[in-house]
């Protein structure tokens, strides 16, 4: 997956309670277990007027102007504000991989659902727990400013504003180590490719009846 390190953006302020993930990607999509081409149907039921349908063609269906992706002032955006308990409802990883493929690099929120929390980063996706009076003073920000646009370094754990004020947060060291270094499941079992060979031809050679294509061709 894609490091992450620092993202600099305009914030996208998503001003919604309890945002379950089959409003962050409907059903009709979850057809499909590639992890790209979510993005054009991010929040499809809030974004279009029409009725949405895998293979569609997002780009003749009548937008909602109301809905905020859809906003000039926000396009471009790599950063969500949300509000909280976002990613609820379902497990269904597929709402990461619509935000990722969307180009959301950073959510922020007051909480988020355990499950999609921990999708996040093994998708790429900082996910960052604030205090609510912090998301609450963001909003408003974001609101009097087109163009509202922030710094999220991980490295540092902090978040630097418009005004030159920086907001601290807290990460799980490891959750840090995955996504600086760009390292899903996949990526974390590669790293230890060499251990698990030599762990292989050793339970080999201790138990070879479990091994049969092995013995035959001996």
């Amino acid at each position: 997956m894609q490091k992450f390190s620092v993202e600099k953006g305009i914030v996208i302020p998503l001003d919604r309670p309890n945002v379950d993930t089959d409003a962050i990607i409907p059903k009709q999509f979850l057809k499909s277990i590639q992890r790209s081409g979510f993005g054009p149907n991010l929040f499809d039921e809030w974004r279009y007027l029409d009725l949405g349908e895998p293979g569609k063609n997002c780009q003749d269906r009548p937008l909602n102007k109301d809905f905020v992706l859809n906003q000039a002032r926000y396009q471009g955006g790599s950063i969500l504000l949300a509000r909280e308990n976002f990613g609820c409802g379902s497990s269904r990883e597929h709402a990461v991989w619509a935000l990722e493929d969307f180009g959301i690099r950073v959510v922020l929120a007051p909480s988020f659902a355990d499950i999609f929390f921990s999708n996040t980063s093994k998708n790429g996706i900082l996910a960052i727990k604030m205090d609510e009076q912090i998301i609450d003073d963001l909003f408003n920000q974001v609101a009097k400013q087109s163009g509202f646009e922030i710094q999220v370094d991980l490295p540092a754990q902090h978040i630097l504003l418009p005004d030159g004020k920086t907001l601290s947060f807290e990460i799980d060291p490891f959750k840090k180590h995955c996504l600086i270094n760009g390292l899903d499941d996949i990526g974390l079992t590669l790293q230890r490719t060499e251990e698990i060979r030599e762990y292989e031809q050793k339970r080999q050679q201790q138990a070879p009846w479990l091994f049969p294509e092995t013995a035959m061709n001996k």
